[in-house]
């Protein structure tokens, strides 16, 4: 006689609130929703810590000083990636977010403790933390999120969670605002803090909820990590991760070329009403800094608007229709579209538009199918090899855009000069997609005659 089956479970409140905006297996609601509340918390406490960061570094030595630290910060994560990785080898997933959430909530106490002391070298040393905080802490979130989800159930579920860093940017940003006159600058500091002890704990209850969870809606069983190298060994010794660390390079090369273009093209518009007489009575320094003011702000509004439109409306849709691979050639296409417009018509409207388009997608749809691109990689890949190349290969991309400025300025480069540049390192990025895709689909087993890409 064949033994009843146990009952599946029905969906609950939260599954049918997310369902307009994802598919949802009954039970997966409410640890979605912890993990984007997980990530908001995040991203909140970070642009808390980017409003103290500023003053910091440019009244210890302005803008200069702010871009050599940049810099080091790159030689710096050198030496965090091997510690980072070593912890991960010794200690089970929780500890291992609890010992690193702790470290850094103790940095913020340091940190303000220093600034109570009017310590030297403050605004330097908390630059650079903040750099490696941001790169590690948001790919640590992920290395999780990676963890406790199948690829078929991450497919469905990063564009929720994806949601919540989205949310977090814009309201870390406008609580500082609120904060700023009530709070003195490095008060801010402990406000942070609170907000990734928040997130400890939030992340903690995921883990048990996940490790208690029915076999119908459970994520896979926390595996122990037997390969012992580092991130950095991971990365260099397998092709697809070392495609990756490429794309982000590339990408990142590509976007900040694309924010010299933009700031370059505003700069020259501002100065260039402003010999007119076109200051509507202001002086020419006021009127500068008051038009690029407002230029940034309007810009800023419609990426984050967008961003979230594309983040919760499209992200899903396009990832369950067409898949990971094919959603990553979305921007790489889009972007060279709108630099081939700003090579031969480099007016400011259409520069704006399409950096507006290039950021929108890249920090919702290209940002939530990176993550995806580790679901099916090993727990050593997800925890150790992913916050190397989230770190170092996307500070590499910042270098090496600063060292094209650097040569352009040599050589008077024109903006329409750096869209073409961008424009062959965007064929590049299409190359290092396509062979991205070749190695995801064999690492999830689909076909290659597969034309939906389910994948």
């Amino acid at each position: 006689m064949r033994e009843p089956r146990a009952p599946r479970p029905h969906p609950g409140v939260l599954d049918k609130i997310l369902s307009p905006f994802t598919v949802l297996r009954p039970g997966e609601g409410a640890n979605a929703l912890l993990l984007t509340l997980a990530i908001f918390l995040v991203l909140t406490a970070y642009y808390i810590l980017k409003v103290v960061r500023e003053p910091l570094i440019l009244s210890a030595g302005g803008a200069e000083l702010k871009s050599y630290t940049s810099a080091a910060q790159a030689v710096l994560l050198l030496l965090v990636i091997p510690v980072y990785s070593a912890v991960a080898n010794r200690v089970n997933r929780v500890r291992f977010i609890t010992i690193v959430t702790l470290f850094f909530v103790s940095n913020v106490v340091i940190f303000y403790l220093t600034a109570m002391a009017r310590a030297p070298g403050l605004g330097v040393a908390f630059f650079m933390w903040v750099g490696i905080f941001n790169l590690l802490i948001i790919a640590h979130f992920w290395s999780f999120a990676n963890d406790v989800y199948t690829p078929e159930q991450g497919r469905r579920l990063f564009a929720i969670i994806g949601f919540g860093q989205t949310l977090g940017a814009t309201f870390g940003g406008f609580v500082s605002k609120l904060l700023i006159g009530t709070l003195r600058v490095h008060e801010l500091m402990l406000v942070a803090g609170a907000l990734l002890l928040a997130y400890l704990l939030v992340v903690r209850i995921v883990h048990f909820r996940v490790a208690r969870a029915p076999v119908e809606v459970a994520a896979p069983v926390e595996t122990p990590m037997v390969d012992r190298r580092g991130g950095f060994a991971l990365v260099l010794r397998d092709r697809y991760l070392l495609l990756i660390g490429l794309l982000l390079l590339v990408l990142n090369f590509v976007n900040t070329n694309g924010e010299y273009i933009l700031g370059r093209v505003v700069t020259g518009e501002a100065a260039r009403l402003a010999e007119a007489g076109l200051t509507d009575g202001l002086s020419q320094d006021e009127f500068v800094k008051q038009f690029i003011g407002s230029f940034y702000a309007d810009y800023l509004t419609w990426v984050s608007v967008l961003t979230a439109i594309i983040q919760i409306f499209l992200v899903a849709r396009i990832m369950q229709r067409f898949g990971v691979r094919a959603a990553l050639y979305v921007l790489p296409i889009v972007a060279l579209g709108a630099y081939g417009i700003i090579a031969f018509i480099p007016l400011l409207a259409l520069i704006r538009a399409a950096k507006v388009t290039e950021n929108s997608l890249d920090y919702s749809l290209n940002n939530t199918v990176r993550q995806a691109l580790f679901l099916p990689t090993s727990r050593e890949v997800k925890y150790k090899a992913k916050a190397a190349i989230d770190t170092l290969f996307v500070r590499a991309g910042d270098l090496s855009s600063a060292g094209l400025v650097y040569l352009g300025t040599l050589l008077a480069l024109q903006p329409r000069d750096f869209a073409i540049v961008n424009m062959a390192l965007i064929l590049v990025w299409l190359l290092i997609v396509t062979g991205i895709g070749r190695r995801h689909r064999t690492l999830t087993g689909v076909r290659i005659g597969d034309s939906r890409l389910q994948a």
